[in-house]
């Protein structure tokens, strides 16, 4: 009998308020064991924050390849906004500020690009055609733009204009804490930031992610939408098991968001 060999590698998923990493089985898209969490450093300088990566990976006993997940466009490894982190990010090459901190080969890339690979391999989108949006709504708004299983990277659709105003300066999670807004209230913002985006694509599902996804009963089911909903499965993790996967392809040779079917899967989904 053949025992379980699991594929492993590291995710870190790099917030603006909070930055997490973990060791992901990759047959299965799940972490093994429990993740580790510290806070983003602020000022959140490449300095700062390549060290705390750095604490973050030293907490597990591991040099596999890692994959860094960045809240910001990502260029050929080099850093193109900031939005929630330091300005000093810009033009910086995120692969060059990370590779002297981490024991493995790194890849960098997108945060909502990782939780949108994540959830398009092992979660909500597996094995769905068409346009898939995944939408982590957080500190900013984050959208992965998934057509057939392939991932098309660097979609800041978080800063359309909404009311006069950047989209997640209205409609991200820190938006409803920062104007005291009920849950209602804030449902209506996103509601209305989420037709906007399904006026311009037309997709054919909306997947909700990001740290407010873990109470989805709360806002979810106050959403208008025309778009079909669903909760991300991986729920706060999908930036480091994406991240995780990214590092996982590049060792590979496979092209950043090219579909891959895992070996075994611990989620389906079922559309009704």
């Amino acid at each position: 009998m053949t025992s379980y060999q699991p594929e492993i590698a590291f995710g870190i998923d790099i917030g603006g308020t909070g930055m997490k990493g973990g060791i992901v089985d990759l047959r299965g898209g799940v972490l093994m064991g429990d993740r580790f969490r510290l806070d983003t450093p602020q000022p959140s300088t490449p300095q700062a924050v390549a060290e705390t990566a750095e604490k973050v990976a030293a907490h597990f006993d591991f040099a596999g390849p890692f994959g860094v997940a960045f809240p910001g466009v990502v260029l050929h490894g080099v850093v193109k906004t900031a939005a929630n982190v330091d300005k000093e990010w810009i033009d910086t090459s995120l692969q060059a500020a990370m590779e002297p901190k981490l024991p493995g080969p790194v890849t960098v890339l997108n945060d909502a690009d990782a939780a949108g690979l994540a959830e398009a391999t092992y979660g909500a989108g597996r094995g769905l055609r068409g346009l898939i949006i995944v939408v982590t709504f957080g500190t900013g708004i984050g959208i992965a733009l998934v057509n057939d299983g392939k991932l098309v990277p660097n979609a800041e659709l978080g800063h359309l204009e909404l009311d006069g105003f950047d989209a997640e300066s209205r409609a991200a999670a820190s938006a409803r804490e920062r104007d005291g807004l009920s849950w209602e209230q804030w449902a209506k913002r996103a509601s209305k930031y989420l037709r906007h985006l399904e006026n311009l694509l037309w997709p054919e599902l909306f997947i909700l992610g990001g740290g407010i996804s873990k109470k989805p009963e709360k806002w979810v089911p106050l959403l208008k939408n025309r778009t079909p909903l669903v909760v991300a499965q991986l729920i706060n993790n999908a930036g480091i098991v994406g991240a995780a996967l990214a590092a996982s392809q590049a060792q590979k040779g496979i092209e950043l968001g090219a579909p891959e079917s895992p070996a075994e899967s611990t989620t389906t989904l079922t559309l009704d």
